[in-house]
């Protein structure tokens, strides 16, 4: 997510809600090759090819992580998943979206600036928003059980924890940046029509 993603070190990146011991590379390898084929990920990678930034054979990649992370974009470079950290190919394949929707924000928008707080909460916002990581049952499934408004308190979450991550940002200014883009880019759907 952020641009200088490095799994190795504290940096912007989809919080895991891990609980399991991980899959070996290979085997997270082989559940990206299977995520690579159901209709959200297929329609994000048309959608990139679309915006002039189609991507390669290696794009996405498993790697084992240090830091508790499930995955992250780094422009230039594609998408890592944390095999050590994801335990089902459900988890691969919100990865996989999540991080995508980050890789088409970076190709649509010439001048993203990754360090910029605003830019990153951004992305964040649609990502979260867009991905299905804020679904109700994925919610429940973390221990939230709030029924009214847990998408939106979710997606909240989510972006303060990646947006506090970048070492450009504070709390204050994270939460500052996510205040002044939440309705731009929570209502921002592109490449979809409508949220999904």
């Amino acid at each position: 997510m952020a641009e200088e993603f490095d799994p190795n070190t504290e940096s912007s990146a989809s919080s895991a809600a891990f609980t399991g011991g991980g899959r070996t590379v290979k085997e997270c390898q082989d559940m990206i090759r299977k995520s690579l084929q159901t209709p959200m990920v297929k329609f994000l990678r048309e959608h990139l090819e679309k915006a002039g930034c189609g991507i390669g054979e290696n794009f996405i990649k498993a790697v084992n992580c240090d830091i508790l992370v499930s995955g992250g974009y780094t422009r230039g470079e594609g998408i890592i998943v944390c095999a050590n950290h994801i335990d089902i190919p459900d988890e691969v394949n919100q990865v996989v979206i999540h991080e995508l929707i980050h890789a088409y924000d970076d190709c649509r928008a010439a001048n993203l600036d990754w360090m910029n707080c605003a830019h990153h909460a951004c992305s964040e916002i649609r990502a979260g928003h867009l991905s299905g990581d804020c679904h109700y049952k994925r919610e429940l499934l973390r221990g939230y059980v709030k029924i009214r408004g847990h998408e939106q308190d979710c997606v909240r979450r989510r972006v303060m924890n990646s947006v506090t991550a970048n070492p450009y940002c504070s709390e204050a200014a994270a939460r500052d940046a996510m205040e002044a883009v939440w309705d731009i880019c929570y209502n921002d759907t592109k490449p979809f029509d409508r949220a999904p």
